[in-house]
């Protein structure tokens, strides 16, 4: 006697009353059944039919007798560490009907795979899935799938294209961020010319919070260049309605970047990131420390002197400094008093403008901003002076902080991490489009159903 637990390929044919529902809940294609497994190679092959029906001909409607079947090979997702060739044994058939046109057809399953498809659909969508959220590359797709990168982005390019053209996803966009980042190396010149065109990149960011109020940063594109023409175009290319939807603009201190949004975005607020504000402060005491340091000595900083012995801890904020940091920073300043009192000015001002960010009321941190407009300018150090006009010049920007809900730029410099990583993992890109959707994938642009 058999045993009833066994696969019903394991029976002889006579006996065998359907399919195996086992191995068909193994592989997972609904509407199709397994009859066949083997291992050729270390590839997996699995090969799969439609159960017989009647079929009309697609033109005519009358029903049509069996042709024979066809035989396609495609590339299915990796099994158990193994690549796997799916055999889909097509049906085809010839109508009867002698006054129709069509004389003979072939079955198609768009849930499985298209016409003239290399990888099946699931192939594709995971392979789209690994890239978003294994930070994969797609040089190792096409190993563990037993291919070539060539055929593994060519099946996904149309996907993703498709989705990045997709209207809707540039809906309910209240904040806007912008950034830039460079995506080459190498050649300038135009492409036409055998270059790669611009270096750098303009980004756009959604940074609209959710209900809980939280920003989801999420790209929306990448535009060559790096000026304010190049956000004003895109911003005319998305239109009159979703313009008006921006009520907030985040943006670093560039000034053609804020051209483009008073231009543009005439109703919403533009915000300077609150990052790059207190690294201008911190970067105008590195330079009043260099410039103390060749005054009074004569040379750049050395091992022993004062200065440069305190140089990180002049780069800190004070409420993490230990009693033992204090005593090294007091101890450095006092070792030329008259001269080095210019570094602790500059140190306590960027405290002070740090400070106006950390203070958990924004309208007391307003009020220490508004100081800090009034004072900087007039500063006797000439690099806090400095710093003082440029937020001076940047007066609403810089005050719109406060009054936003503490909108800023993260989001957006979280982005250009996920994009460098990205960078890295593909060994650097040729391709700008190609570039352009792949980052749109792993920034969050795309959205689809299978898109976990």
């Amino acid at each position: 006697m058999l045993e009833p637990t066994a696969c019903g390929r394991a029976r002889p044919r006579s006996q065998r009353p359907c399919y195996c529902d086992r191995c068909d809940l193994l592989v997972g294609l609904d509407g199709f059944h397994v009859i066949d497994v083997s291992d050729q190679a270390g590839v997996v092959h699995v090969v799969v039919e439609t159960p017989p029906e009647q079929m009309g001909c697609r033109a005519c409607g009358v029903i049509a007798h069996s042709h024979g079947r066809r035989d396609v090979r495609l590339i299915d997702v990796p099994c158990f560490g193994r690549p796997v060739r799916l055999i889909w044994r097509k049906r085809t058939w010839r109508c009867a009907e002698q006054m129709c046109s069509t004389r003979s057809f072939t079955e198609q399953h768009d849930e499985l795979a298209g016409p003239r498809a290399l990888l099946t659909v699931r192939a594709c969508w995971w392979a789209i899935n690994q890239l978003r959220r294994e930070h994969a590359s797609v040089a190792g797709l096409a190993r563990q799938l037993g291919t070539t990168w060539r055929t593994v982005w060519r099946s996904i390019q149309p996907l993703l294209e498709q989705m990045a053209a997709d209207p809707t996803r540039f809906e309910d966009v209240s904040s806007l961020g912008v950034d830039e980042h460079i995506w080459h190396h190498v050649s300038t010149k135009p492409i036409d010319e055998g270059g790669r065109g611009p270096k750098e990149l303009t980004g756009m960011v959604d940074l609209s919070r959710d209900e809980q109020g939280r920003a989801r940063a999420r790209l929306l594109d990448l535009v060559p260049g790096r000026s304010g023409k190049a956000y004003a175009d895109w911003l005319i290319e998305r239109g009159e309605e979703f313009r008006a939807g921006v009520k907030v603009a985040a943006l670093d201190p560039f000034q053609g970047y804020k051209t483009a949004i008073d231009d543009q975005l005439e109703d919403a607020v533009a915000v300077l990131d609150a990052f790059h504000i207190v690294k201008l402060g911190t970067a105008a005491v590195d330079e009043c420390r260099r410039r103390v340091q060749q005054e009074t000595l004569g040379h750049r900083g050395r091992k022993g002197d004062p200065l440069y012995g305190i140089q990180k801890l002049l780069r800190a904020g004070a409420e993490k400094l230990t009693d033992k940091q204090w005593a090294r920073l007091e101890k450095a300043i006092a070792a030329n008093e008259e001269a080095h009192l210019q570094v602790w000015i500059a140190w306590s001002c960027a405290q002070q403008l740090r400070s106006a960010y950390r203070h958990s009321d924004p309208v007391e941190g307003r009020k220490i901003a508004e100081k800090i407009l009034a004072s900087f300018p007039a500063c006797p150090v000439p690099e806090i002076a400095r710093l003082g006009r440029t937020l001076k010049r940047w007066k609403d920007a810089f005050l719109a902080y406060f009054t936003t809900g503490r909108s800023n730029n993260g989001g957006t410099e979280a982005i250009n991490g996920l994009i460098e990583l990205h960078r890295r993992v593909a060994r650097g890109f040729r391709n700008r489009q190609n570039y352009r959707l792949r980052m749109l994938l792993i920034g969050g642009g795309l959205s689809h159903p299978h898109l976990k």
